[in-house]
């Protein structure tokens, strides 16, 4: 069972990751022209997705480091944001 927890958030982790450093790339909070509220809005994306992408390298390498396997909480958590990033990748078609 533990290891079937590790699978499950280095996959979740994975998919996590993939769509953080894919908003990174494509945000730019220091574009010009932008206004200081769209500048502000594009730091907090930026930010977000930079504290999701470390959260979730942090679970790639958590089978190798950690003996402890991941709780429930952690599972719900990454599996959450998986749904909300396959959801919005539908909606987009």
């Amino acid at each position: 069972m533990q290891y079937q927890a590790f699978f499950a958030l280095w996959i979740l982790g994975l998919v996590v990751l993939a769509e953080a450093l894919n908003k990174l790339e494509r945000t730019r909070p220091c574009l010009p022209g932008l206004t200081p509220r769209q500048r502000l809005l594009a730091w907090l994306k930026a930010i977000a997705w930079c504290l999701l992408a470390l959260a979730s390298a942090g679970a790639l390498v958590a089978p190798i480091f950690d003996t402890q396997p991941p709780t429930a909480r952690e599972l719900c958590m990454f599996a959450g944001f998986v749904v909300l990033i396959v959801r919005t990748r539908f909606k987009e078609g």
